[in-house]
């Protein structure tokens, strides 16, 4: 199969390279051309523009989009749809707030254009194999195109179609509003820890925690390696900073009427350690940094 990949970040990158490790080709774009030579030199395909990338694809073309939500590709599907014909595929893997992908389906759809909204989760190193992806759109039909893709990028079992444009960053955006709450607790954990009576080893206990323990889970194996490098985490300021989803997902449920008081206690947590360094704050951030190589603010000494 033939990708057209428009975006070569942290994620795209390692995608692009899953993609052709089974067998697909890889057609990369980028407004960064540096990220695109570093695509070239692992075997993908480049391209000088939307265009270029477009001309280089075969029928049905199929394009993923791994940009930041909002304006970025909100721009790019629009462009994309008016030059891509009936019968060919958007892909929107990155985390797009759900009622833009639906309303982004509708006019790609007008024209014939299968459009897949398609939630990314497993950081860089899912994107980069046994990646895992919550997949809505055009039909369960117009998706049988694409499943042999999934099926190679996919940990087992790590893929489902969830049927309407919409519900796959829906799903993507219930299940960031879950991480929110899970990173929240083990930062609390450490948290009380930290100010007990006891020396505990962080980096010890974070080991024990995940052989065998009921709060075994790859965010533990994550704050294990964290404080392997860094014994009480005094190298970064605990500023927890949030994409979106943690916020859109009680707002949702806010309209729903559904009671998600540690989802929304995780969000105002993150609000609060842009005021005031903590430990929770330390762990949340170690863990994003482990996990999809997002930035830490580094503690003044």
């Amino acid at each position: 199969m033939k990708i057209g990949l428009v975006g070569l970040g942290k994620m795209g990158s390692n995608l692009a390279q899953n993609m052709m490790d089974h067998g697909n080709e890889v057609v990369a774009f980028d407004l960064n051309q540096d990220f695109v030579n570093e695509a070239a030199g692992f075997g993908a395909q480049p391209a000088t523009s939307l265009e270029d990338l477009l001309s280089k694809l075969t029928t049905p073309k199929i394009v993923w989009l791994m940009l930041p939500a909002g304006k970025p590709t909100d721009s790019t599907i629009t462009t994309l749809t008016e030059k891509l014909n009936a019968g060919d595929f958007i892909i929107d893997g990155g985390n797009s707030f759900w009622k833009d992908s639906a309303a982004a389906a509708k006019v790609a759809e007008a024209q014939g254009i299968n459009f897949f909204d398609c939630g990314t989760s497993g950081g860089q190193a899912g994107a980069r194999e046994n990646g895992n992806f919550m997949i809505g759109g055009t039909s369960a039909k117009a998706f049988e195109t694409l499943k042999p893709l999934f099926e190679g990028i996919s940990d087992k079992n790590g893929y489902l179609y969830t049927g309407a444009a919409g519900s796959g960053h829906y799903l993507k955006m219930v299940h960031n509003g879950i991480e929110y709450g899970m990173m929240e607790a083990i930062g609390e954990g450490f948290d009380v820890l930290a100010h007990s009576d006891f020396d505990y080893d962080n980096e010890a206990v974070a080991k024990l925690w995940n052989s065998g323990s009921v709060v075994r889970s790859w965010l533990m194996e994550l704050i294990q390696e964290a404080f392997a490098d860094d014994e009480k985490l005094d190298d970064i300021k605990g500023v927890m900073h949030s994409s979106g989803e943690g916020k859109w997902t009680l707002q949702e449920a806010l309209d729903q009427q559904v009671a998600t008081p540690v989802i929304g206690l995780s969000l105002m947590m993150r609000y609060r350690s842009m005021e005031t360094d903590t430990m929770t704050g330390k762990v949340v951030a170690a863990l994003r940094n482990g996990f999809g190589g997002h930035a830490v603010d580094k503690a003044k000494k």
